[in-house]
């Protein structure tokens, strides 16, 4: 069986790790002077990503409903920071390199960035463009640690803010975790505030992610992991990347959740050469007319979080690659601002017309540790069966 996510990223190690790891004041240290050396910058730890984008708006003390640009492909989690910030999203459309170009940014008072999927944006033509307009630019490495721009600088390294999640199917995967980088000293003067501490039946939850999806793994061969999950599910003991509802919370990363970033980041390296090598064997194999020509050329450079490919009747092959032991069915993303159940909370209004035709095509192929060559392979030639037969 393969998986698109469900714990991917997780080794039966990992899991144990997960679920006895008791993380020390040190850990959370060792894992902040990582990441201010890695990101030139202050660096605060946070309990999700999400957190990290609305910390960042908040010190830039803008102005209220100042207009904050954002990809036009993008996930809730992004509009919920801006609009709880009193600010106003602005939707900047996409194109084959599923990110913006840098003449959409129009009037924007902030920027965010994501380098969807991995894949770089223009970052020198938008950060010049920042610096001339006094635009506060945001870097979220939801999808991009370990991407680096067509200038040779990292992603993270560019702009006044990086924002970092280390949550579930993120290239650096600890269950849940954020951080936010101030790399612009000016902002360091506002008060970040006192953090919260998360819920013990979230963190409970987090303990046991791992270990229930690695079971559900291991016993869907069997057809016992289909009830489990859905059970797992029904009583709410896995822990969801997505929560939705209430405010999102100031919360601090624990101990034990950076012991597991900076394992994870020890690793790293590995990791990325092993996603970016499953893409080269997807990019190689598969019928070029289902690819982005831009994310293909880009390999080399891109944190390959996932592998996109471009269909028509999405659904009927990800019905036909189900029947075969492949689950691809989370897409990312099935909306200009996903998922599609929530485009109407949001005050999205058409602005992204490719965003939305491509939300309609778009399949994410998995790069997973947990996903070999040989499996790269199977999924090619059972998609470019599945094309012949159209």
């Amino acid at each position: 069986m393969i998986f698109n996510s469900l714990g991917s990223n997780y080794s039966f190690k990992f899991a144990l790790n997960s679920l006895f790891s008791v993380g020390k004041d040190s850990d959370s240290e060792k894992l902040k002077n990582y990441l201010e050396k890695r990101y030139s910058g202050k660096a605060i730890l946070l309990y999700k990503g999400r957190e990290a984008i609305k910390l960042a708006l908040k010190l830039t003390n803008l102005p209220q409903n100042s207009k904050v640009g954002i990809t036009g492909f993008t996930c809730y989690v992004a509009y919920q920071a801006i609009k709880e910030s009193g600010l106003k999203p602005v939707y900047l459309d996409i194109d084959e390199s599923l990110n913006f170009s840098s003449n959409k940014i129009g009037e924007a008072k902030a920027l965010i960035v994501q380098n969807t999927l991995g894949n770089p944006c223009d970052m020198e033509n938008i950060s010049k463009i920042c610096k001339e307009r006094n635009i506060v630019l945001i870097e979220d490495l939801a999808h991009s640690v370990g991407t680096i721009y067509k200038n040779n600088k990292e992603a993270g390294c560019v702009g006044d803010f990086t924002a970092l999640s280390f949550s579930q199917d993120k290239a650096v995967d600890a269950v849940s975790g954020g951080a936010l980088i101030i790399r612009n000293s000016k902002y360091s003067k506002y008060a970040v505030g006192e953090l919260e501490k998360p819920s013990l039946i979230q963190l409970l939850k987090d303990r046991f992610y791992p270990v229930f999806t690695f079971k559900i793994r291991s016993l869907y061969p069997y057809g016992l992991g289909k009830p489990l999950h859905f059970l797992l599910k029904k009583l709410s003991f896995l822990s969801k990347p997505l929560e939705i509802g209430g405010s999102i919370k100031f919360q601090s990363m624990p101990n034990w959740h950076a012991k597991l970033v900076n394992v994870s980041f020890k690793e790293f390296e590995r990791v990325i050469k092993h996603r970016r090598g499953i893409a080269s064997i997807y990019a190689s194999n598969l019928d070029p007319k289902i690819l982005s020509k831009n994310y293909v050329g880009n390999i080399n450079l891109s944190s390959c979080i996932r592998f996109p490919i471009f269909v028509e009747k999405r659904q009927d092959l990800i019905n036909y690659l189900k029947e075969r032991g492949i689950f691809v069915s989370d897409i990312w993303y099935d909306a200009p601002v996903a998922p599609l159940r929530l485009l109407s909370k949001t005050n999205y209004e058409g602005e992204c017309p490719f965003s939305e035709k491509i939300s309609k095509k778009i399949v994410n192929l998995p790069t997973y540790v947990n996903v070999s060559p040989k499996d790269a392979i199977y999924i090619s030639v059972t998609i470019n069966k599945w094309l012949n037969t159209k």
